[in-house]
């Protein structure tokens, strides 16, 4: 009897293993299959009636069709100034372009700029505002900068008695976590905090774990509500149905991006300045690739890398297409043949920004010895296994 229970306890076990190594698919979903946070306006509405409130939005910010700005003025909700991220409200600058504050031509409000030399609210942006509304369209990568900008805001927030309503949007890199976790020392505005670069959390979940694990400056924390998410979970990808940023135009180039944006800290082009940001990549000098593009200028990039030259690369948008077979994690194989094949002709291939996107100096130095995707991703686990811990205590979705 009890050699046969120790066999059904065996057989459980392993049948539990077996659901652990293959989780439920990952489903490709549409945009209107969610209901947002913003849409939910009975659960904030009257968090706002009666308030001077200052709204954190972009392009992204959107309520079925309309934009939330809109959405709220027809509500009567009193919108005193508006603040925009990198990008611009209207999200038509490029990556690190400068962005003056402005008057919303349709509306009158005032806009501010949190970019460039003014990213955290100053008390004079804060004035005459009772409340801020915080509502951007995040991919869920560290480098991203709008959870920098959503960090900032908390903080004068925290600092000047405000709070701050986050509007919960879906994270269409949700469904894995990977990355080496970042380390103080290379904290910058494309990467703050001890987060690996997939880190799979909606915005919403973001600031929870910012403002409870007190790593907002001097371990002030703000008055804090996040409006939830109806029919999400960390199992799709979700097709975004307006651009987050000029270079993020449909679901494949944010799906590819996690793993491309290395390429931003080498000689090595992702496709800016052409048809296919982040869905491509390329050289001159590699002879390998099976595609050929020549970046220029265009309304998402000025100054492209590589412009007016001939590279040889790869298209991505097929192994993209192909994500219920891909094993979801970032894939550096593109990143170590490219080293590879220049490393071989004696170019110069990482600048001193691939540290920051990194969050460490120890990939490049990885890159450089050779190590192969599996040793590289090893060495991540410590403080991957340290993160999750972490996350676990913030997570809203199934």
């Amino acid at each position: 009897m009890i050699k046969q229970n120790i066999k059904i306890l065996l057989i459980v076990l392993g049948l539990i293993t077996s659901l652990l190594a293959f989780p439920q698919s990952i489903q490709l979903v549409e945009y209107n299959q969610i209901t947002t946070g913003a849409q939910q306006l009975e659960e904030y509405e009257s968090l706002l009636k009666g308030k001077r409130v200052g709204v954190v939005a972009n392009q992204s910010s959107i309520v079925g069709k309309k934009h939330l700005i809109d959405f709220l003025l027809e509500n009567e909700i009193k919108i005193s100034k508006v603040f925009s991220p990198e990008h611009g409200f209207r999200g038509t600058a490029g990556a690190g372009e400068k962005v003056d504050s402005d008057i919303d031509s349709k509306t009158g409000i005032q806009i501010i700029s949190l970019y460039g030399n003014h990213k955290k609210p100053t008390l004079g942006d804060l004035e005459n505002i009772d409340i801020i509304l915080f509502d951007l369209q995040d991919v869920g990568v560290r480098f991203y900068t709008y959870i920098s900008t959503l960090t900032y805001v908390m903080e004068a927030c925290a600092e000047n008695e405000v709070p701050i309503i986050i509007l919960d949007r879906p994270n269409p890199n949700g469904f894995y976590v990977d990355g080496p976790v970042l380390e103080p020392e290379f904290s910058s505005f494309v990467g703050m905090h001890a987060v690996p670069i997939v880190y799979g959390m909606t915005i919403g979940e973001y600031a929870l774990m910012v403002n409870g694990e007190k790593w907002l400056k001097d371990g002030v924390s703000c008055d804090l509500k996040v409006i939830e998410l109806e029919g999400y979970n960390y199992n799709m990808i979700v097709k975004l149905p307006i651009k987050p940023s000029p270079n993020l135009p449909n679901w494949e180039s944010v799906y590819l991006y996690p793993s491309l944006c290395f390429f931003e800290g080498t000689v090595i082009s992702a496709g800016r300045g052409t048809d296919f940001p982040f869905q491509i990549y390329g050289h001159p000098d590699l002879m390998t690739g099976s595609y050929a593009f020549m970046p220029k200028p265009n309304a998402g990039s000025k100054y492209p890398k590589l412009e007016g030259k001939q590279c040889n690369g790869q298209m991505l948008s097929s192994y993209a297409h192909n994500y219920q077979d891909n094993k979801a994690g970032l894939n550096l194989n593109w990143l170590l043949e490219s080293y590879k094949e220049l490393h071989r002709d004696s170019i110069e291939v990482f600048n001193d920004y691939f540290h920051k996107l990194a969050g460490n100096n120890k990939l490049k130095k990885q890159i450089e010895k050779g190590w192969s995707e599996e040793k590289i991703k090893n060495s991540w686990k410590n403080g991957l296994k340290d993160f999750e811990t972490i996350r676990n205590k913030y997570l809203i979705y199934d």
